[in-house]
């Protein structure tokens, strides 16, 4: 008998044995996208900045941003990946993946190795205090500066991508967040302002000697970060299907109206539209489409874009002209408020009832508009409000470790190349 048994199990085909397997679709196509979003980082993101910067200050955005992304990296391994996607509770995840414990290279989530969705969201958490750098460039201490972004990923980004992304209270609620209108942007935009806040403006703040250095390495580092976005919204459909293809459109779609948005107000105020002013337009249109890219069609995109670049536009102008605030490269003006938009906006567009600007559908158990606003408003607010509240008091007690978070004045007008890292951008 059980010979007889043994030989019919033979004769079986071998699919009905199989152990499930990664999708090799979905799996080379989160490959690619996490190449792209860390590509966002090293080097878009470092050399956008770079360029917005005196030259006496290159080298010290650049390493700010590297060692940002090194360190991260490290944090991510150690317990970051476990304390934003463990189980744990509605606040905070756990321990139990601290250094990817019991994920081999045969683990999955979902359709692809759980070691691919990890290195994927690192990329997330490289790029998102990397993103608070241009709040308080040239002028902060290289110390405070990593010991400030390293702990507030822990602090901040970790609690807010779990409650998002991670099973937590805002996921439960139906909070619709695509790739990080609120995870990334809205924390690091917040972050970053009350980092320039806290830590002053530069000295000169106003004067025509504050302008970029280098726009060519600005517009270089643009193209860089239109391209990997494709990986940043894209990759979080975390396969290779339609919702990765229409957020890549979406994603495009904005961009450009964006761009277009800003640069025709600028023509329209100055008189002359700027280089500086169509990159920008550029980010504020990405960012503002990132939480709602997967939930929304073209035409919605279009429409999100062009109001990114007329809105971020008139807060970066408030921002820095009337309440004279120096997030030195337009962090919060940008992203922050681009983040806040796109989430609201998510919750406007992802209505399948609106025609050619229909969505996909509402989250958690909403039906109309205003049930799903609500939520997505309760998750501005609860996000801007954690991020505000940590990000000072973090900032409050790095102050103490480092004597003070900023370089002496002396240290400021030589420049932070040389003073921090004894080193040029430019030997000439």
């Amino acid at each position: 008998m059980r010979n007889w048994l043994l030989a019919v199990a033979l004769l079986l085909p071998y699919p009905a044995f199989a152990q499930a397997s990664a999708d090799t679709g979905d799996t080379a196509w989160i490959l690619t996208s996490t190449a792209l979003v860390l590509f966002m980082t090293l080097p878009g993101l470092s050399f956008f900045y770079a360029g917005l910067v005196r030259s006496k200050n290159v080298l010290s955005v650049l390493m700010q941003c590297f060692a940002i992304a090194c360190g991260a990296s490290l944090i991510w391994l150690i317990a970051g990946y476990s304390l934003a996607f463990g189980e744990g509770n509605s606040f905070i995840g756990d321990f139990s993946k601290m250094f990817l414990d019991g994920v081999g290279k045969d683990t999955l989530s979902g359709t692809i190795p759980e070691v691919l969705f990890f290195m994927f969201q690192l990329t997330f958490a490289v790029i998102t205090p990397a993103l608070m750098v241009g709040g308080f460039a040239e002028r902060m201490k290289f110390s405070s500066v990593l010991i400030f972004a390293l702990v507030w990923l822990v602090l901040v980004y970790l609690p807010v991508c779990h409650w998002v992304w991670g099973g937590g209270w805002l996921a439960q609620m139906g909070l619709l967040d695509f790739a990080g209108g609120t995870v990334v942007h809205i924390t690091a935009g917040v972050g970053a302002l009350v980092a320039a806040l806290v830590v002053g403006n530069r000295l000169g703040y106003g004067s025509a000697n504050l302008i970029p250095h280098n726009l060519t390495m600005t517009v270089a580092g643009a193209g860089m970060l239109w391209v990997g976005w494709f990986g940043f919204n894209g990759g979080s459909a975390v396969a290779a299907n339609g919702d990765a293809a229409m957020a890549m459109l979406v994603t495009h779609i904005s961009a450009a109206a964006g761009s277009l948005a800003w640069m025709t107000i600028e023509w329209k105020k100055y008189g002359k539209p700027s280089v500086l002013g169509i990159v920008t337009g550029m980010v504020a249109g990405l960012g503002t489409i990132t939480p709602a890219s997967g939930y929304v069609g073209p035409a919605a995109g279009l429409v999100i874009g062009l109001l990114a670049g007329v809105v971020c536009f008139y807060c970066t102008n408030l921002i820095k002209q009337k309440w004279k605030i120096d997030d030195s490269l337009d962090v919060f003006p940008v992203h922050g408020v681009g983040g806040i938009l796109g989430t609201f906006l998510a919750g406007v567009f992802c209505s399948p009832d609106l025609g050619i600007f229909s969505g996909y559908g509402f989250g958690g158990d909403n039906t109309s508009i205003s049930e799903q606003l609500t939520v997505q408003l309760i998750g501005i607010v609860a996000v801007f409000a954690y991020t505000a509240v940590v990000s000072w008091l973090l900032l409050k007690v790095v102050s103490v470790l480092t004597n003070g978070l900023r370089v002496s004045e002396e240290v400021e007008q030589k420049g932070l190349d040389i003073s921090s890292h004894e080193e040029r951008g430019y030997n000439l």
